[in-house]
């Protein structure tokens, strides 16, 4: 499956859904949020939101510090 992450073409796995995707990039639980197609999903709705050949995917990572 082709997909843009982060402005870059990937080629992944045949990933189902957000979930899938969050658990092949080892995302952690809780620090991080995933935007498809320029909407941001909330964690609650990975596994019920599919993927789609040339989704464009936006993933950030919180970072903590002082």
């Amino acid at each position: 499956m082709r997909l843009t992450l982060n402005g870059e073409a990937r080629e992944a796995p045949e990933l189902a859904t957000l979930a899938e995707l969050a658990a092949w990039l080892g995302l952690p639980a809780y620090g991080s949020a995933i935007e498809l197609n320029g909407e941001v999903i909330r964690r609650a709705d990975h596994a019920n939101t599919p993927l789609r050949e040339g989704d464009r995917l936006e993933v950030v990572r919180l970072v903590g510090g002082g």
